[in-house]
């Protein structure tokens, strides 16, 4: 029986597991744009819970929604795995550091002295002073301004580096700039896990196909139109869910006979370890990040205004006794918090010594590389774990639909139009994109109508629950009116059937 309807329909039958391997293919490549697009929420915000991708009507991808959480397990990851802050901050030579910026310490004192001091002519009278009294110094004296200038810099670096647990919030720089840019994080996962991506889009393919052959036995021998339906749901469900595991899973190398299986992420450990760092380090991580996170944070920034100002009064006073005056305590509190506002303008200097002295792409991938393997399976399966039932659900139904077209083809209640009306399709596109415009614009009215429809169901329930009603009993009531009619007919043809049949005999007394 199975082959003869195969026979009679081959060219459909034939055809589902080709198409249920296009349906896993684009079932799993929405589900990899769903992790990651769009940034921002596509869709009217008319109902949305908090924390979750899925509005009422709309998307926004899974990192995009999920950026704090996955940040700050990623921070938590980085500083108790991979990195020591203090350690990496200790690699910096305060006598270095005191060289590059020490340029810098005149032309920060000029900004700020423009800034505090009193003017004539445009010019800072103390500036002037300074000036000239500097100027007219012996050698010997410049040289010990000199020394107390670098002796600043460098009790400063130490300073720094002594405190740095306090100085820069680890957290906060990281997840600010993934929130600035929501776009980041997603980046990141792009590049380290961009072959399980690839592989989970592809999957489809093949996965599709061969629960596809499952499909086709099961339409020839389960003679039911939905069998196609159910099937694109199976298929749409299952590719997502297969590809899903065989990327993490088994975490550890598991030996079955022959052959050693392990989850295909885990098996690219040294690639993983080398594209995070790179990314890491040369995107988040930059010196120029990290000093503006220290600058500007409004967790660590008063830390970081309390020590510098210590220090630079400190040299001030130095400075300004050697050249025979000395400035106000709140002259010298003001100038202090100049210096601070004033400081990003001149550590740029600073960037380049900075990144290859902390050599954190170095740090990060060899620590990458030394974690087990249940370690390393978190640095990207936790953008699956998150809402990865909606992904596979999702796949599922767009399964579905797929195959719902499918069996509307096979019972002829949808057709596939003929070449002339292809072409008369594509002639009539441009009329209708010329139409969308208006009504994308009518949109937004009608989604304000919708509060009023809203509001009308109850009523419109009410009345149809009435108009039922009373279309319920007119139906009772004419039905006994029928049955009245009907016995009162059948009492008559019974009748008419007597005398047809004329008087019943007398019975016989024989």
């Amino acid at each position: 029986r199975a082959v003869l309807k195969f026979r009679g329909d081959w060219k459909t039958h034939a055809a589902i597991p080709f198409v249920a391997a296009g349906v896993g293919w684009i079932t799993n490549w929405m589900a990899v744009q769903m992790i990651f697009y769009p940034v921002h929420f596509a869709g009217p915000e008319l109902f949305r819970p908090a924390g979750s991708p899925l509005g009422f009507l709309g998307w926004q991808g899974i990192v995009p929604t999920k950026t704090v959480k996955m940040s700050e397990a990623m921070v938590e990851m980085v500083t108790t795995q991979l990195l020591s802050v203090r350690e990496v901050f200790g690699r910096l030579d305060p006598r270095k550091v005191a060289k590059l910026l020490g340029p810098e310490v005149p032309k920060l004192t000029r900004s700020v002295a423009g800034d505090v001091l009193p003017k004539v002519f445009g010019r800072p009278v103390v500036e002037e002073a300074a000036e000239a009294a500097v100027l007219g110094l012996p050698g010997r004296a410049l040289e010990i301004i000199s020394h107390f200038n670098r002796r600043f810099l460098i009790n400063f670096t130490k300073d720094m580096q002594n405190n740095i647990d306090t100085l820069l919030n680890f957290r906060n720089c990281v997840v600010d700039q993934m929130l600035a840019d929501r776009s980041l994080l997603g980046k990141l996962f792009q590049r380290c896990g961009s072959v399980e991506l690839k592989f989970l889009t592809d999957s489809g393919l093949w996965f599709g196909f061969l629960l596809g052959l499952i499909q086709m036995v099961v339409a020839l021998f389960w003679d039911n139109p939905w069998s196609m339906s159910i099937g694109g749901t199976i298929v749409g469900y299952a590719t997502n869910w297969l590809a899903l595991k065989w990327i993490f899973l088994p975490v550890n190398p598991t030996k079955v006979g022959p052959f050693v299986f392990q989850g295909l992420f885990l098996t690219r450990q040294k690639e993983v370890a080398a594209e995070f760092a790179n990314f890491f380090s040369n995107s988040v991580l930059t010196s120029k990040q990290l000093w503006h996170s220290i600058l500007t944070d409004p967790a660590t920034s008063p830390g970081f205004q309390a020590l510098f100002a210590k220090h630079l009064k400190r040299f001030i006073n130095k400075v300004t006794l050697g050249l025979a005056f000395a400035l106000e305590p709140e002259t010298l509190e003001l100038a202090a918090r100049k210096a601070v506002e004033k400081l990003p303008d001149h550590v740029g200097v600073l960037h380049s010594y900075v990144d290859s002295q902390l050599n954190l792409e170095n740090t990060l991938r060899t620590s990458m590389e030394g974690m087990t393997s249940a370690q390393f399976e978190r640095v990207l399966h936790p953008i699956f774990e998150e809402d990865e039932l909606t992904l596979i659900l999702a796949g599922a139904f767009l399964g579905f639909a797929a195959g719902y077209i499918q069996q509307l083809l096979a019972t002829g209640q949808l057709t596939v139009p003929t070449r002339k009306e292809a072409v008369e399709l594509l002639r009539s596109m441009p009329r209708r994109a010329a139409a969308l415009p208006g009504k994308v614009r009518e949109i937004p009215g009608k989604v304000r109508e919708l509060p009023e429809k809203a509001r009308a169901v109850p009523g419109k329930v009410r009345r149809m629950g009435r108009g039922a009603s009373r279309r319920l009993r007119s139906s009772v009531v004419a039905m006994k009116e029928w049955k009245a009619r009907r016995g009162g007919e059948e009492e008559e043809d019974a009748a008419e059937e007597r005398k047809e049949d004329g008087p019943e005999p007398a019975p016989s007394l024989s």
